[in-house]
């Protein structure tokens, strides 16, 4: 069967991704697409890339049979779109982060279970077939019990390209917020460990000199349900003319009881230095990895079990909701 699924806000490019994805999937029909932005909608018309069928969001809601609407409007904004979805009787799938604050996430779970209805996110590393090697090679054991782990997640700002959004009070809702929620989600997922605590956690404006309200330094350290250390960086800190190009990009440090394995998201290998052995080792990348979040994501809806389900999406999301509160308001070891 056919979904009909409808797009709310184009505020963000990585809701192209996911446009883009829906015109090429023989299960999914788009039905229609609302910018609520004048200058935004222009440009999409001008473009050609999207056919818009309507400028206010509670007007489509109202007026277009759809199975599901796509949210990619700017961050604090995406909550409030969600919840009205939801409330509509509408499957909602959105670009991360699905909204801003806490009481607008406990809503989304609210309505998202007391009327059986699915919510997505663009958690694409779930898809990467490094982060799913890892996985594996962590399932089998090979790393023994795992006690350390360091990431980088460093971004290049872009600010000639990244939306005017970004920099304006209110509408970003933070650095961690932003981008901590890729590795909030895979981390679990790949080691079966559960966020426990909030150890420390901070942002700053650093490099954004133009714009000193964004705190574009990020990093923060959790502690797993084994005891096992978390340190992040997220820091918009990537020089700009590499872009995402640098191996820093999604790097992975992953100390176990027998030895360390150690990948970014790019390179066409794992590296992994086992007890006993003398060096590093380079393994190979699994030939296929699981299904990616907008399958998991219709098959959700059609009833099946899935990985990438509400519970991830809101774990995820309110984790890392509440390690942006924790660097926002100075707070310690808090409960995650």
């Amino acid at each position: 069967m056919t979904l009909k699924i409808a797009f709310a806000g184009f505020r963000h490019g990585h809701i192209m991704g996911l446009y883009n994805k829906a015109q090429s999937s023989a299960l999914l029909d788009i039905v229609a697409a609302c910018e609520e932005d004048d200058a935004v909608r222009l440009g999409l018309e001008s473009a050609g890339d999207v056919k818009i069928t309507h400028s206010n969001i509670d007007q489509m809601l109202a007026e277009t049979p759809c199975d599901m609407v796509a949210v990619g409007d700017y961050y604090s904004k995406r909550g409030s779109i969600i919840i009205r979805s939801l409330a509509a009787g509408k499957h909602v799938i959105a670009d991360k982060p699905i909204c801003t604050s806490l009481d607008e996430l406990t809503e989304i779970e609210k309505l998202a279970r007391s009327k059986n209805l699915q919510v997505g996110c663009q958690l694409d590393l779930r898809g990467n077939p490094n982060i799913y090697g890892a996985r594996e090679l962590i399932k089998n054991g090979d790393l023994g019990n795992i006690h350390a782990i360091q990431f980088g997640g460093q971004h290049p700002l872009l600010p000639g390209s990244r939306p005017g959004w970004y920099f304006e009070d209110g509408k970003h809702g933070g650095t961690i917020n932003d981008i901590a929620i890729h590795a909030i989600d895979v981390i679990p997922w790949m080691t079966g460990l559960v966020p426990e605590e909030v150890i420390a956690a901070r942002t700053w404006n650093a490099f954004a000199v133009n714009a000193p309200n964004f705190n574009d330094g990020a990093q923060f350290m959790i502690k797993m349900n084994n005891g096992c250390g978390v340190l992040g960086d997220v820091s918009y800190f990537a020089p700009d003319s590499c872009g995402f190009n640098l191996p820093y990009y999604w790097r992975f440090t992953i100390w176990g009881t027998l030895g360390v394995l150690e990948f970014n998201i790019s390179e066409p290998f794992l590296k992994l230095a086992l007890n006993g052995s003398s060096g590093v080792s380079q393994i190979a990348l699994p030939a296929q990895v699981g299904p990616d979040y907008l399958d998991d994501f219709i098959e959700a809806i059609n009833g099946k079990n899935v990985e990438l389900n509400n519970d991830a999406v809101i774990n995820a999301a309110r984790r890392t909701l509440i390690i942006q509160q924790a660097a926002d308001q100075k707070l310690y070891s808090v409960q995650l």
